[in-house]
């Protein structure tokens, strides 16, 4: 105990290092900047912010960066200690008076360009031990409202079509002058007539006047529509027409072989309909949801005073290839993992944009110098079609389509309890909306699940614990399930910081149950299919995440991600089937351990498992990252997991608590900490994480001290491929 407070005495010193011991004499770091709107506290001085010249360093518990103070180790000699702490560290802001001033003259012009004219903004400085903090004391300027408005549109089409629009506008009598407003309807208004037939129509054909000086106080605003831009003069005028789509032509390279007919169904641009800049975007959308072209131009071409031709041309991209995933682990008890996947993949297999994918996996368990061992042996495969089967492309005339899946595996299991064998079907569909909300939903999901060779001894183990016992057996699982997904950023490796969240489900046995009456039924009185009892269960799952990403050219993030997912049998189950349970543990979740090695509860682990299969009906898991770039395509990170899973039904022969009512939630949280290292190719990030385990709830002293973090059962490595969340 002793050593462990010298150990944190030692850290929390390094913590509170100075922020500002490397500044050079005569520099002070910029330690926060602050809005103060005298005249209207009810005025969001965020909205200003950004209009700061130079900002201070980010913060992120209560006013505390741990890498400035890091930046601030140096020792002064320059050479590899101090370019290491460079690497993880931030350096901190030199403050720069000049910026001062810069920032009231951008904050006057962004007010005025909102609406507050002859805004007042004064910057205060204050110094104290080589920090300066400084206040911009903004008195708002006076706004105009809008008393009257007048239009000023060429006769024709485009007056028609504009007045029509006119209940739309974002600009109304009461509202205050405002450039921003008026810009804003501008654009607006602008799009609107492009997608009724206007095409080239632009914001620049716009003009605004405000007349202050026929009503005190007020603005008299009249909006003008000249048939010349603002860069333009009156000599330039050329009347406004509307247009009509005329030939649309579809080329692309002779080597890719698709039949025609589908990229004219996708197109939704039709020789003789209103010329719409949303068709051309939605037609751009949905070709390129094919994934088989690396290059899309639609180019509109005006040939006549009423039509355009359009002419989409298409550069074939690589349509089949392999690829090849591993992830590896091992432990301080000498326990081996290793899981490699290799997948092959078609984009056009029968020459209609259909998606092929085979995909062949394992997943070894084993010591060395040791018969103890399990082996797991997957094939599957998946056909995508690019239309929902059974209905016609026309009903889906927006920038997506959803796509139809079907797919079928085959799973051996060779653990030294039992063996199994599970084969699974699925018929769904799946889809996405403003490349942001993507959804899978499979109305059709059949996994048959068959035990052979069940050890005697383990058996026998599971007697007292009749839940378990009903988790190990044959069943025939038939129900619908699904995920939602939304990202701010769906690159497979964003560079920027967002935010995602995905809920999956499933529902099983409800139909079935209804021919229960009918079906043959074992001792228990459940219903039987095939001599197999069939499953009723629902099952969900939701993750919320988050990545900051700062730091010089976003070198650094801070990852953090949250998980919660629930089980629960009911009907014609007593117990979830085992491939449904949730488990904790591994490369992508609690690093300090292999998969399926954590709980539930503060449950030991399972002996009669010669290798670990701990799992359970709830499961609750956060986690934390901090990376960092260190040089080349190397980059680190240091990083905490917790969480574990917990059952239902207390496991009868436990002295320890697996439930999650009832047990002390905090004594049963699984922690670690751990650090690694990340090869990152931008397209490909390959990482070695090391995890320590801190807490350890299966053990009598759950915490460990530093001194058993290198010991037997108390580190794990993982290698694998991609960030973990």
């Amino acid at each position: 105990m002793k050593r462990l407070f010298l150990i944190a005495s030692v850290l929390l010193a390094a913590v509170s290092c100075s922020t500002t011991r490397v500044l050079q004499d005569g520099e002070y770091r910029l330690a926060k900047n602050t809005v103060n709107v005298v005249n209207d506290k009810k005025f969001n001085a965020g909205n200003i912010e950004p209009y700061i010249k130079q900002k201070p360093n980010s913060y992120f518990i209560f006013g505390w960066n741990p890498f400035l103070n890091v930046y601030n180790w140096q020792n002064g000699k320059g050479k590899g200690w101090d370019k290491f702490v460079r690497k993880i560290g931030v350096a901190p802001v030199v403050y720069d008076p000049d910026q001062v001033d810069n920032s009231e003259a951008n904050i006057r012009r962004h007010l005025e360009y909102l609406g507050y004219y002859g805004s007042q903004v004064n910057g205060t400085v204050e110094v104290r031990k080589r920090r300066v903090k400084v206040r911009y004391d903004v008195i708002l300027g006076k706004r105009l409202p809008i008393k009257e408005i007048r239009y000023s549109v060429p006769d024709g089409p485009l007056a028609e079509e504009f007045f029509a629009d006119t209940l739309n506008s974002t600009v109304r009598e009461g509202m205050y002058l405002s450039e921003h407003t008026l810009e804003q309807e501008a654009e607006r208004s602008s799009a609107v007539l492009r997608n009724r037939g206007f095409y080239g129509f632009n914001k620049n054909f716009y003009f605004f006047e405000a007349d202050t000086l026929s009503i005190p106080d007020s603005v008299v605003l009249e909006l003008k529509i000249n048939e010349y831009t603002r860069n333009e003069t009156p000599r330039d005028a050329v009347p406004f027409r509307k247009y009509s789509f005329g030939n649309v032509e579809i080329t692309y390279p002779k080597s890719l072989k698709i039949r025609e007919k589908v990229l004219r169904d996708l197109n939704t641009i039709l020789p003789g309909q209103t010329y719409s800049e949303t068709v051309i975007n939605n037609t751009y959308s949905r070709i390129s949801s094919l994934r088989m072209f690396s290059g899309i131009n639609i180019s509109s071409t005006k040939v006549s005073e009423d039509r355009v031709n359009c002419e989409i041309s298409l550069s074939q991209t690589k349509l089949q290839g392999f690829k090849v995933n591993l992830e590896a682990s091992v432990n301080s008890t000498g326990l081996m993992g290793i899981s490699p996947q290799l997948s092959y993949y078609h984009k056009n297999i029968f020459r209609g944009g259909e998606w092929l994918s085979l995909s062949f996996m394992g997943n070894f368990q084993f010591k060395f110098n040791n018969s103890t061992k399990s082996n797991e042996f997957g094939v599957s495969a998946g056909l995508s079609f690019p239309k929902f089967l059974g209905l016609p492309y026309r009903l889906f005339q927006g920038p997506s389509i959803p796509r139809t899946d079907i797919n079928v595996s085959y799973n051996y299991q060779n653990r030294p309890e039992y063996t199994r064998n599970i084969i699974s079907l699925s018929y769904g569909y799946n889809g996405s909306l403003k490349g942001r909300f993507f959804y899978q939903f499979y109305p059709a999901q059949l996994n048959i699940v068959r035990l052979f060779n069940l050890d005697d001894t383990f058996y026998k183990s599971l007697e007292g614990d009749p839940f378990m016992k009903n988790s190990y057996q044959n069943h025939f699982d038939l129900g619908l399930g699904g995920s939602l997904y939304y990202t701010t950023n769906a690159d497979v490796n964003p560079k920027t910081s967002y935010f995602y969240t995905r809920f999956q489900f499933d529902i099983s046995g409800n139909l079935l149950s209804a021919f229960k009456p009918l079906m043959v039924k074992d001792e228990s009185g459940a219903g039987l299919i095939w001599k197999t009892p069939f499953s009723q269960y629902v099952k969900g799952e939701l993750t919320v995440a988050r990545t900051w990403r700062f730091g010089r050219n976003d070198g650094q993030a801070v990852a953090l991600r949250a998980v919660g997912g629930v089980g629960y049998a009911y009907g014609n189950s007593s117990a979830l089937p085992f491939e449904k349970h949730f488990y904790v543990g591994g490369a992508n979740s609690l690093r300090g351990w292999q998969a399926r090695s954590v709980g539930p509860g503060t449950v030991p682990k399972d002996t009669t498992f010669s290798i670990p299969n701990q799992t359970g009906d709830i499961k609750l898991e956060m986690n934390a990252e901090y990376r960092f770039k260190m040089f080349w395509k190397i980059a680190g990170a240091v990083f905490v997991d917790a969480g574990n899973v917990w059952t239902f039904n207390e496991i009868s022969s436990a002295s320890d608590r697996s439930s999650l009512i009832g047990t002390d939630f905090f004594r049963s949280i699984a922690m670690n900490w751990g650090a690694g290292i990340r090869l990152d190719f931008d397209f490909l990030v390959l990482r070695v994480d090391l995890g320590l385990k801190l807490h350890d709830p299966a053990r009598e002293y759950s915490w460990l001290p530093p001194s058993q973090w290198f010991k037997r059962d108390g580190y794990t490595i993982h290698f694998g491929v991609g960030y973990p969340f």
